[in-house]
């Protein structure tokens, strides 16, 4: 079995350093910030820095993602944060379209006590008036939440409510292991890998699931925490991601690490890490 693997990669000293860092870790796959993840103030990108990446791309990469920046939240009850939101949305759509990016990841957010079922619509608004004004052929990618108070998206069910009030194609989900074992989906047993499957299929459909983050958690079960660990360190653990990573539902996506390292190089080890518990499985 030959995975889709990847992971986010940094693009100090320009774009295209994704790219080649990607080939030098021996990638079929990779996640960038295609600007800072922390602010909301953000350059253009260049004629220039586009022709390059796209060249330097070129089909080296079965998929090549961006996220969105981290101070978003479509699920927001300030107008203001929540303009922000979706003008931040609409320029990385920009970004996607020229760069010719697969798909754009971004979180849900949080109502911040005015309830879930505001914060549906107010996502699905969002996204909808962003799709609405600009052109892209990327997927928008919504990532499922660790169930911290007030978040939504945590639960699948709500997820496929807020894909079924957008109502667009061009929407779909990307899983994160550590999200959904925080958010109480038990993905480390076969039995409770199926369930949250059915789950899945069953709110969103196996069809809208389009990209998955592979990550441990450094939290138990359920405890809403979003706390990122390396593969086979944490909760799930090494028997918990030989599951996942024979599961037929899952291992053909491409498969996204985000976990904790201090310098891209260190993913080696998780990648070696990845492909002996394949030759093992």
């Amino acid at each position: 079995m030959k995975l889709v693997l990847g992971a986010h990669i940094p693009i100090t000293g320009g774009l295209e350093t994704a790219i080649t860092r990607s080939e030098e870790l021996g990638l079929s796959a990779f996640q960038i910030f295609t600007r800072s993840p922390r602010g909301w103030v953000y350059s253009a990108l260049s004629s220039k820095e586009i022709i390059q990446f796209k060249s330097m791309k070129d089909d080296k990469f079965i998929s090549v993602n961006s996220h969105m920046p981290y101070l978003t939240n479509f699920a927001s009850p300030n107008d203001e944060v929540y303009e922000k939101s979706i003008k931040s949305l609409k320029e990385e759509l920009r970004r996607a379209h020229l760069l010719e990016l697969n798909h754009v990841v971004l979180h849900v957010g949080s109502h911040l006590g005015r309830g879930i079922d505001f914060g549906k619509l107010r996502v699905a608004s969002a996204i909808r008036m962003a799709l609405d004004e600009i052109t892209c052929e990327c997927n928008i990618l919504l990532e499922n939440m660790a169930g911290q108070a007030n978040s939504v998206g945590s639960r699948f069910k709500d997820l496929g409510e807020i894909l079924g009030l957008i109502n667009d194609k061009r929407v779909g989900v990307c899983l994160d292991t550590c999200h959904a074992y925080a958010a109480g989906y038990d993905i480390s047993s076969h039995g409770g890998l199926q369930s949250t499957i059915d789950e899945l299929d069953k709110y969103i459909g196996l069809d809208r699931v389009k990209l998955v983050h592979l990550n441990d958690s450094k939290s138990k079960l359920g405890s809403g925490l979003d706390r990122h660990e390396r593969i086979g360190r944490g909760y799930i653990g090494s028997k918990g991601f030989k599951t996942i990573l024979s599961n037929s539902a899952l291992n053909k996506l491409p498969l996204i690490l985000e976990t904790p390292v201090n310098d891209y190089h260190e993913y080696l080890d998780e990648i070696g890490y990845i492909n002996n518990i394949i030759t093992e499985g």
